[in-house]
């Protein structure tokens, strides 16, 4: 309990105790208002003051006002008339509970939003004249070296130059298992050195790091409002000054015509006492607050309320392949020459593909397995979408897709395995064919059979990849559709083409690795970015970012977001409806002060409570 709750719930119970008190001792007239008025101001001072300050400031009509004119209307009820004394203190007695509840939920909720907010470093130690020396993260540059000792946080992105340890990612993904660096390996800022000495050359500077785009992305999140949020924010703002009107109205206009003045103004009291919005205002925040704080604990970085509302209604989901349901990590299975040996058409292709860093130019390499003599390779042009064209030891070499066969009018034939083809012809004769296979990840197809569950119409895939390869992944993992050879140019086109199919409540989310899905990521109503660990490109153009490269933390996102929505919506058509009920009554005489504290303070206590629900959303 925070020092602020313990101040409340004491003032609570001091108020408490003079209110059994005054209740108790039989005085009338003067004496029992004396008595009343300590109880009064020693739970209310605040919401008085917060009411002068706030109408000083141009800010008359909140919920601090309300309760102010309620309450102090009661007591001069009371005074020129029959007592409401008890009903003034209890109304803003149970107020003050409801505050209380609402601060221990908040509180909650930013715990768990400061859970992830840990991963920022207090320091780096750099290597300075042979002497290790802690600087603030900030101060170092791109191509230092730092140290990170075993249970230190890693401060800077970096690749690792000498050392073996294990790295606690828990932080960023929601995964307790570890996983082992060891040199050449990356690693990112934010998570843990478990029991190894690593030194690590700095590849990013503290304000490009990883650690802090989420940090920035976690802290932005609450700025960007669903639409719930926005109508609330609006709804009270007109809401607020016309119940106060009425009020006036319901207290000045019918003693004008049937008399009556004191029971008037007592029903106008209990008018605004009912009135107070604070149930909604609180509440439906709160439970957003609670939804992304929430997902984090998964592993799940959602960058606002408006985008965890989008997910609920998904019923499109569009997947890229290579990355998001497959590992992306491939493999030479086959290498088919003609009129070329093995290893000469192997050692032209890896040539030709030299100068790219695709993951089928690094599984090519990986191959060859050799030392690469890159002065025999020159004019390098890499064609999006279909291969490279290079001229080596004078020769025109071409390396890729089929299409790239065709362009150059090149006779070439399928394989019979499935995977990736990569075609090589040799100043425009057809010399044979590699093939590279990726693996479909662990959890692909239940990811698929999840987010039907979850209501999802239409799974779909895109990929640049050949028709027998991206066929065979979709028939695996149990997907609707599936296009191939696209470019990405082409992958915008199909995402246009089916934002069109969808019903008019209904979104469409992309999911990709985030590296060069960023025109797609963009163009769909969600944008959800896959294995983004350590991904700038990921961070930046996604909505969602989930932090590990498992796709069934969709289905779990979208779990978590129709959770929250219905929470927001039960505390919306309860408070409503009871205020409505209320209202209706009183000026039928029908409902009284402690209906009215039920109505508003009794409904803000269980919408609270409700919406703290949204706290365990994330929880496994």
């Amino acid at each position: 309990m925070t020092r602020k709750q313990k101040k409340i719930l004491i003032r609570i119970a001091v108020s408490a105790v003079l209110l059994i008190g005054a209740v108790l001792i039989p005085y009338e007239g003067v004496w029992r208002f004396l008595l009343f008025l300590p109880a009064y101001f020693v739970i209310g001072w605040d919401v008085l003051w917060k009411a002068l300050r706030n109408i000083a400031h141009g800010q008359v009509f909140d919920e601090n006002f309300l309760m102010a004119l309620a309450t102090m209307g009661a007591f001069c009820t009371g005074f020129f008339g029959e007592g409401e004394y008890p009903e003034a203190v209890f109304v803003m007695l149970f107020y003050q509970v409801g505050e209380l509840f609402q601060s221990y939920a908040v509180g909650k909720s930013r715990k768990s939003i400061s859970a992830l907010m840990d991963i920022r470093p207090d320091y780096a130690n750099v290597e300075q004249d042979g002497q290790l020396v802690q600087v603030d993260p900030e101060e170092v540059a791109v191509g230092d070296v730092i140290t990170i000792k075993a249970g230190e946080k890693v401060p800077l992105d970096g690749v690792v130059l000498d050392g073996t340890s294990m790295v606690n990612t828990s932080a960023l993904t929601g995964e307790s298992v570890p996983r082992q660096v060891q040199p050449g390996d990356d690693v990112i800022s934010g998570c843990v050195n478990q029991n190894g000495l690593l030194r690590v050359r700095v590849t990013k500077a503290f304000g490009e790091s990883t650690v802090s785009k989420i940090l920035d992305l976690v802290e932005n999140a609450s700025s960007k409002k669903a639409r719930a949020e926005n109508f609330i924010t609006r709804f009270a703002r007109y809401y607020t000054p016309a119940v106060v009107l009425c009020a006036v109205a319901l207290a000045v206009i019918p003693p004008l015509f049937v008399g009556g003045w004191a029971g008037w103004v007592e029903k106008a009291l209990i008018f605004l006492v009912v009135s107070c919005p604070c149930a909604l205002v609180i509440s439906v925040p709160l439970s957003f607050f609670g939804g992304i704080g929430g997902a984090s604990r998964q592993g799940i970085l959602v960058k606002g309320g408006n985008y965890l509302e989008v997910l609920a209604d998904t019923e499109i989901v569009v997947f890229d392949k290579t990355g998001t349901l497959t590992e992306g990590v491939f493999n030479v299975t086959a290498i088919h020459p003609e009129a070329y040996s093995e290893s000469g058409l192997l050692e032209l292709a890896v040539l030709a593909e030299s100068y790219s860093d695709h993951p089928i130019s690094r599984s090519l390499k990986e191959a060859y397995g050799k030392e690469l003599d890159t002065a025999r390779v020159a004019q390098v042009e890499e064609l999006s979408g279909r291969g490279v064209r290079a001229q080596i030891d004078g020769k025109t070499v071409c390396a890729g897709n089929d299409k790239l066969m065709e362009e150059i009018g090149v006779k070439w034939h399928p394989c019979h395995r499935v995977g990736t083809t990569v075609h090589v012809a040799v100043d425009g004769v057809y010399i044979g064919h590699i093939v590279i296979s990726d693996q479909v990840k662990e959890d692909a197809k239940a990811a698929v059979s999840a987010l039907k569950a979850q209501g999802v119409k239409k799974t779909v895939m895109l990929t640049g990849d050949a028709k027998a390869v991206g066929e065979s992944v979709a028939k695996d993992l149990g997907l609707d559709e599936v296009y191939t050879q696209l470019l990405p140019a082409d992958k915008v086109e199909k995402v246009e083409g089916l934002l069109r199919e969808k019903s008019g409540k209904g979104k469409l989310a992309f999911v990709g690795d985030g590296i060069n899905d960023a025109p797609v990521l963009s163009r769909a109503d969600i944008g959800i970015a896959m294995g983004a660990l350590g991904s700038d490109a990921a961070i930046e153009a996604a909505d969602i970012v989930l932090m590990d490269d498992k796709p069934s933390k969709i289905a779990k996102a979208m779990e978590i977001s129709k959770r929250t929505l219905r929470i927001v919506r039960q505390n919306i058509v309860f408070a409503l409806g009871v205020k409505l009920l209320v209202l209706v009554l009183t000026p039928f005489g029908l409902s009284n002060m402690w209906e009215a504290v039920f109505a508003d303070v009794g409904v803000t206590v269980i919408a609270i409570i409700n919406a703290s629900r949204a706290l365990q959303v994330g929880k496994k």
